[in-house]
């Protein structure tokens, strides 16, 4: 696939190379849960469960796959193990990437990725915020492209007590941290990505459910009654996900390395 335009300034930035080089492959079993269509045995853990997922006690749910759920609601579920990552290069990596450049989102899926930007530049940037708070109530704009090409999406970043989890299952074994967003574009989604240490690194879940979205304060199910999302929707973000966190994986520990103290 041909990678996203860099101007001559972003070529000039030391992280350029990260967007020259061939993006990570994605893992076999993944693509072969992508072309096997989706999910009709086990699906996601239902949103008004979700702290089932946080403590990790969802294994009777899909853990890797997507689909339509029993409501016409769609989920996207990923799970990926990242070698040599740490918890506080991913807490670092949601605020570092939506500051600054636009080639630092791009670094992250050069073929997809064009632009994310924070609206509050100066409280991500302000170092009295814990590096792993700077997401909470900044909305990031971005430019990617899941499938049907180029779309404009504003993601909407909470404190995961305002998306409904329970604050306390944060920094226990199955989750030492997490972002969570509402994602507001063509189809309202909720998302959430938790990791905690496994093995040599971490391990990385993420969850969507698209159809939910904030009404009067609250993250409901926003899609009518008797609709279902179509099956095309879930199965392009599931293969968006799978390729631009393979490619995370392989990129961060270096950036971080290289970049942990501009902010």
């Amino acid at each position: 696939m041909k990678k996203v335009g860099v101007s001559r300034e972003e070529k000039q930035l030391p992280y350029y190379k990260y967007f020259e080089q061939d993006l990570a492959p994605v893992p076999e079993e993944k693509l072969a849960v992508l072309e096997a269509g989706s999910q009709k045995e086990k699906k996601a853990v239902p949103f008004d469960r979700k702290d089932l997922f946080l403590a990790g006690k969802d294994d009777d749910y899909c853990q890797v796959g997507y689909g339509i759920m029993d409501d016409g609601t769609g989920f996207v579920c990923n799970t990926t193990y990242m070698p040599g990552v740490t918890a506080e290069m991913l807490d670092w990596w949601f605020p570092w990437h939506s500051v600054g450049s636009d080639l630092r989102y791009k670094i992250w899926d050069p073929e997809d990725h064009y632009f994310a930007r924070a609206d509050r530049v100066d409280y991500v940037c302000d170092p009295a915020v814990p590096m792993n708070q700077k997401t909470w109530g900044v909305n990031h704009y971005i430019m990617e492209d899941v499938g049907p090409g180029p779309e404009f999406l504003k993601l909407c970043f909470k404190k995961p007590s305002d998306f409904g989890y329970d604050p306390s299952i944060i920094g226990s074994e199955k989750c030492q941290s997490m972002v969570c967003a509402i994602g507001e574009s063509s189809c309202a989604a909720a998302m959430t990505h938790k990791w905690y240490p496994y093995k040599d690194g971490v391990m990385f879940c993420s969850r969507f459910w698209i159809g939910f979205g904030v009404v009067d304060g609250k993250i409901v199910k926003t899609l009518p009654d008797g609709v279902s999302i179509p099956e095309f929707a879930p199965k392009g973000l599931f293969a968006h996900n799978i390729k631009e966190f393979s490619n995370l994986a392989a990129i961060l520990p270096n950036v971080y390395e290289e970049n942990k103290g501009d902010l």
